[in-house]
């Protein structure tokens, strides 16, 4: 697969093409795996969404809604994004049964959320600090999404964002300490 591939496909998908969509799964289908592979091995053991399953709810929701993407880079990020935004309302219809809507913040690690990366509340404290870093900083915010979610590099990320290297770089450690901070003052 080539990204001039991909961007191809993403270009005939939004002109309504409608054979685009079943060129595109195949293409990205691997990569959507890994992701959602990687997502999942930070979610409870007793999870009931399999990566498969959110490969293809976030693909659904990609492709099914007529998105519009600049290239390969910003449909993986938008695919990462679906994941996280299902694998938050997974925690939240999971927080909502075991107390009642109430949410619990916990500590948060180095690594953006805690060590415990299982715990629900954990991951809800981290989608209200991101919301709030996107309303802030919607650059930095993009970043943790290609770099954190969609497992770019920080140099994959800069040449997704079209900034550099050391722009990129800044905008991670503000990214960093500004989440930190926001998920502390819970």
């Amino acid at each position: 697969m080539t990204q001039s591939d991909v961007t191809q496909i993403l270009g005939a998908l939004e002109r309504g093409d409608a054979h685009a969509s079943e060129q595109l799964l195949p293409l990205v289908y691997e990569e959507l795996r890994k992701l959602a592979s990687a997502k999942m091995v930070q979610e409870v053991v007793d999870h009931t969404l399999q990566p498969t399953a959110l490969v293809h709810e976030a693909y659904l929701r990609l492709v099914g809604n007529g998105g519009s993407w600049e290239n390969r880079g910003h449909f993986f990020a938008a695919a990462a994004e679906a994941m996280r935004r299902i694998l938050i309302e997974e925690a939240r219809r999971r927080a909502s049964l075991k107390h009642g809507g109430e949410h619990t913040i916990v500590e948060l690690p180095d690594d953006l959320i805690s060590a415990d990366r299982n715990d629900n509340d954990s991951l809800l404290a981290l989608d209200e600090a991101l919301t709030k870093l996107q309303a802030s900083d919607p650059e930095s915010y993009r970043l943790v999404m290609l770099r954190y979610f969609s497992g770019l590099t920080v140099e994959e990320a800069a040449q997704s964002m079209g900034i550099s290297g050391r722009t990129a770089k800044r905008y991670w450690s503000f990214a960093r300490a500004w989440l930190q901070r926001e998920i502390e003052r819970k």
